[in-house]
């Protein structure tokens, strides 16, 4: 079985005025985003919205002193962007459909994410969303150390840095031997 893991896609990582966004590189994959989790969610594949969960002024969270704060619990930056919302909104009640709100990097780092998938015999992760070089990688890493297979939305990934978005592509293949497909 697969399942698709949608990370971070929220208004503060894509919005224009996001806190933190990939701006026009994130909105550009918001149709493929949306069509590959239409397609997931419609195929009854395990369909997993990994989004990033802060509080206001916590201050012992690691990126306090690595980013301006974002994806604030409660706050409208922290709610999906664009038609990702429309679609979560009609589907989350599907057995299928499953939200984690997540505190580190990796979708797997403190979540019930690998419980989740195994009782589901997934083997087979498909990563889409923000920000290539940081959730995304750090849940492809975790992916990899837990032996799951791991498929790479090149046209459904983006971030804030196009240098660390092509490095992580080429770490995703050649290090943790994803395939990046379209």
């Amino acid at each position: 079985m697969r399942a698709l893991l949608s990370i971070d896609y929220t208004n503060d990582f894509v919005a224009t005025r996001g806190a933190l966004t990939t701006a026009i590189d994130g909105q550009n994959i918001e149709k493929n985003l949306v069509a590959v989790t239409k397609e997931f969610t419609e195929n009854g594949d395990f369909v997993v919205y990994a989004i990033d969960c802060h509080k206001t002024d916590d201050l012992y969270h690691p990126e306090q002193e690595l980013f301006p704060p974002h994806n604030i619990e409660g706050k409208a930056g922290r709610e999906l962007y664009g038609s990702l919302l429309d679609l979560y909104e009609s589907t989350k009640e599907r057995q299928n459909v499953y939200w984690i709100d997540k505190r580190h990097y990796s979708a797997f780092s403190g979540t019930d994410l690998d419980i989740r998938l195994r009782e589901r015999g997934v083997s087979e992760v498909y990563l889409t969303g923000v920000c290539t070089d940081i959730c995304v990688l750090h849940t492809a890493v975790d992916a990899y150390n837990l032996g799951y297979k791991i498929f790479v939305r090149k046209d459904a990934v983006a971030s804030f840095d196009p240098v660390g978005h092509s490095w992580a592509l080429n770490h995703f293949k050649s290090v943790l031997g994803a395939e990046i497909v379209d």
